[in-house]
């Protein structure tokens, strides 16, 4: 309608159509008229605001996942149920693998019950009443060391007693340490045998500050005494006096 009236101004009156009419800068002629509307660039939002949408959004999943009273839907409740769910929903597969693993490894152990046990080593202790011996094997019996009271320098009725088998066993837990056989020996059975002096000197000493690093490593303790059943006679009891 607008532009109905233009053209019959300036055809009517073309001096004052030309007066009446407004000048435009170049920027405007250049551009050309356009009928779509105008889009605004988005806005940044400020921290202030991306904390209250934060905290919009977690109550809303709050809700959403739990519809509990009015009471329990405040933030920290809501926060709380959130991460509740969010470790369920992660530790379930985690849980199921465990119980898989787990029920392979009882099957495991029902067909080879001592699978994870390694072979011991062996610890032989003879305490006779004139002497003690005391002799580290592998778990195939191959010696690795082998020692008596006769080593450390006792000469005949001097090593029987229980200060020479003392001192003989904390040579030997040195001897292994030093030697690094600890570092190969994973389980240790001990082996007695006899009742002299000497057993109550190594278990003495086992149970010492000297022990400290072998006690640990003690699976099993066995007794070899050696018993006679029958058998050819014996020596007559020496009887003093």
């Amino acid at each position: 309608m607008k532009a109905q009236f233009a053209n019959v101004l300036s055809k009517a009156l073309p001096s004052a159509y030309q007066r009446c009419q407004f000048r435009l800068s170049p920027f405007q002629l250049m551009r050309p008229f356009s009928s779509s509307r105008q889009i605004n660039a988005p806005r940044n939002p400020t921290s202030r605001e991306r904390g209250l949408e934060l905290e919009r959004q977690i109550l809303d999943t709050g809700r959403g996942q739990h519809n509990q009273p009015s009471d329990e839907s405040s933030p920290m409740s809501a926060i709380s149920r959130l991460m509740q769910g969010e470790k369920a929903r992660t530790s379930q597969p985690l849980s199921r693998d465990y119980s898989r693993m787990a029920e392979s490894l009882e099957a495991e152990m029902i067909k080879h019950p001592y699978a994870d046990r390694a072979p011991p080593h062996h610890l032989h202790i003879y305490a006779h009443k004139h002497n003690t011996i005391l002799t580290l094997t592998r778990p195939n019996g191959n010696p690795l060391l082998s020692l008596s009271c006769g080593h450390l320098g006792f000469r005949k009725a001097g090593r029987s007693g229980y200060d020479p088998a003392y001192q003989l066993t904390s040579h030997v837990f040195a001897k292994i340490q030093e030697k690094g056989l600890l570092l190969d020996i994973q389980r240790l059975e001990l082996v007695f045998r006899g009742f002299g002096p000497g057993r109550d000197a190594f278990i003495k000493v086992l149970l010492g500050n000297e022990g400290r690093n072998i006690r640990g490593l003690v699976a099993r303790v066995t007794d070899s005494t050696r018993i006679k059943f029958g058998g050819t006679r014996s020596r007559k009891v020496r009887r003093l006096g």
